[in-house]
């Protein structure tokens, strides 16, 4: 799920662009393509590309928000015909993207092979982050349990999935999720339902295994289990239109209890919109899902060796711990080449396992579902 809402500052707003037109590349310029949340773009115009261009005189850099993944992959599409006519992209790489897509570019050799041969660093990288050597991870996130500690003791917090649904049951109206296709904080708790009623084994499910039958037989126990829920939740079976929306409520007392993004309910709690009395846990059977954003390099982007640079200098210490102060991100990196005083910092947040759960016709399947067979009155406008 990646158009996570947050609390979008005047200056985050201002930084929204229209969508992309093209136009030749600039000499010397990398053509960076972003789909993801104004404070990410934000992070990258404020921070990291002032921090790039000084370190590399000469190398100018270009951030454009493309909108959201459909957006992306017309991008995509537009690359791979000028790799087999041999003409210019365009872009030189994408701050997030799934290199699987378009269908048939790895074979076609659009995507860069990342390798410690081409990226100084590349030995940093966290062992949990590695999901395929065409994209770089240089963030992560993942899904935690927010809670008010004033009203349940950190050692009651529940930390398995049955004692989750139990304190749920038993606590009617303190907790409450959005819809899984406003954020992926609610999207996360559908999916772990998901994983609950199919042994807890994420690898079941691969973006190119999807077909409708599989997808009926692997969901419909889910939707008991949601359903099975729905009474106890906040207003008897409400749902939230977003993940700010859940922290707004747990904020205002309203719930006790929400599922949330890490890096989300840390700046929350940085920011003082959530108190220092917030607690988060983390389900130890199988945790809530997240995963790593990775960048992409376009193998015939006319910058592609700027680019490759530009990569690099995204798994460096300053620009790791940057995600870490400055968005609440996970760093890409292993922690153990964080500074001392960070880790320390976060060590309740630090995760041993991240699951996930493929997109692509998964995450249409999973949204029609639900509102289909959990939530047949709500309007998914």
């Amino acid at each position: 799920m990646n158009r996570r809402e947050f609390l979008i500052t005047s200056s985050a707003a201002a930084g929204l662009l229209a969508l992309p037109r093209f136009a030749s590349a600039a000499a010397g310029t990398i053509d960076l393509y972003s789909g993801s949340d104004a404070n990410i773009v934000d992070l990258w115009n404020n921070t990291i590309r002032p921090a790039f261009e000084k370190a590399h005189p000469g190398v100018a850099l270009k951030v454009t928000d493309a909108g959201d993944n459909n957006d992306l992959r017309a991008i995509a599409d537009r690359a791979l015909a000028a790799l087999k006519t041999k003409t210019d992209p365009q872009a030189d790489l994408f701050e997030v993207f799934d290199p699987r897509l378009p269908s048939g570019g790895i074979d076609a050799g659009l995507w860069v092979k990342f390798s410690a041969e081409n990226i100084e660093g590349y030995d940093h990288i966290n062992p949990l982050a590695f999901d395929t050597p065409y994209s770089l991870p240089y963030r992560g996130s993942q899904v935690l349990l927010a809670y008010d500690t004033t009203k349940l003791d950190p050692k009651d917090a529940p930390k398995s999935w049955e004692q989750l649904t139990a304190w749920i049951k038993a606590n009617p109206g303190q907790f409450i999720y959005n819809r899984p296709d406003k954020g992926g904080s609610g999207g996360n708790f559908v999916r772990r339902a998901i994983h609950e009623a199919n042994g807890r084994d994420p690898k079941k499910f691969k973006i190119d295994n999807f077909t409708a039958d599989f997808a009926t037989e692997a969901l419909t126990p889910a939707w008991k289990i949601l359903n099975d829920l729905a009474p106890s939740l906040y207003d008897k079976g409400a749902y939230t239109a977003g993940n700010t929306q859940s922290i707004q409520l747990l904020a205002q007392g309203v719930v006790t209890m929400v599922p949330v993004w890490s890096d989300q309910v840390l700046q929350a709690i940085s920011q003082g919109v959530l108190p220092e009395t917030t607690g988060l846990v983390q389900l130890s059977d199988l945790a809530l899902c997240g995963g790593f954003s990775g960048i992409t390099v376009f193998s015939n982007g006319a910058n592609k060796d700027a680019a490759l640079k530009l990569a690099a200098f995204m798994l460096t210490k300053e620009m790791q711990e940057a995600i870490i102060t400055q968005i609440g991100g996970f760093p890409g990196i292993s922690w153990d080449h964080i500074s001392d005083d960070l880790r320390k910092k976060y060590a309740d947040v630090i995760p041993s396992t991240i699951p996930t759960f493929p997109g692509g016709d998964w995450e249409k399947a999973i949204a029609d579902g639900w509102y289909r067979n959990v939530a047949p009155g709500i309007s998914r406008t």
